[in-house]
């Protein structure tokens, strides 16, 4: 690792604490404050996918290269995530974009970009839509195989009757991973995403969007980041397709080509 990549990895994690009583979640966060902000470089703000955490090597290398550049960037795990409070059975589309959004208001300055992957990329259109509701869009939007809707498009239509049957007697079903131990999908899930559906309609964020997308991606198909196009009013929407890319895209040619994308957002 280079040094910049090793004390961005090393950097201990603040903790803010997100709801109220039994909503109550103790959140990590890692915010770097960056010397060029106030010159009108716009700082990053990454979300990170489903079941994934904020240690993640897309996350630790925007963060190094944002370190580099003079920018400010904020990370951070979802309850139920990497080394936030609270149990990933209890997780939400909806819970956990309110904890983005609430760590967005809390510790991002100015102008910022969200740079979301796959599931992040759901949290970071919600959160883009709601900031251009208040009058303070972001500066643009890098999206690494966004999965808006994943919950209903690429999970719930696609499981088998059986597995249908079990989440709603059982309220779980534990899904077998490629990327580690099986994981719980809870009924809570299922039923939450869809109130915050979005491919039904226009998507208004009012910034320019990247998105990256493998085009050997087993989990959120490329046809599904076309789709997600087709909704996005803006002009200034581009889409990278990466022929022999995979889902993760965190190979070093993966890695080169995010902080290209995000490199475009330069003021």
């Amino acid at each position: 690792m280079t040094s910049a990549t090793e004390a961005v990895a090393a950097a201990a994690p603040e903790f803010v604490t997100i709801g109220e009583g039994a909503a109550s979640r103790r959140i990590a966060v890692r915010a770097r404050k960056g010397s060029a902000q106030g010159s009108g470089v716009p700082g990053l703000f990454w979300l990170s996918g489903f079941n994934s955490d904020m240690a993640g090597t897309k996350a630790v290398a925007l963060d190094a290269w944002a370190a580099e550049q003079g920018r400010a960037c904020v990370r951070f795990d979802y309850s139920g995530h990497g080394e936030s409070g609270g149990q990933f059975v209890d997780g939400t589309i909806g819970r956990w974009a309110e904890e983005a959004l609430a760590v967005f208001d809390r510790c991002c300055k100015g102008a910022m970009v969200a740079v979301g992957s796959s599931m992040g990329g759901w949290i970071a259109l919600l959160v883009a839509r709601e900031l251009k509701r208040r009058g303070t869009p972001l500066a643009g939007l890098v999206l690494i195989a966004p999965a808006p809707d994943f919950t209903e498009e690429l999970m719930w239509k696609n499981f088998p009757d059986a597995v249908k049957r079990e989440i709603e007697l059982n309220g779980v079903w534990m899904r077998p991973s490629e990327y580690g131990d099986p994981y719980p999908i809870t009924r809570g899930l299922i039923e939450d995403g869809r109130k915050h559906l979005l491919l039904g309609g226009s998507i208004d964020i009012g910034c320019p969007v990247r998105i990256l997308q493998g085009a050997q991606d087993p989990d959120v198909p490329w046809r599904h980041a076309f789709r997600l196009t087709e909704c996005l009013p803006s002009d200034d929407v581009v889409l990278t397709m990466v022929q022999d890319g995979d889902h993760r895209l965190s190979r070093p040619q993966d890695i080169a080509r995010l902080l290209a994308a995000v490199g475009e957002f330069s003021t």
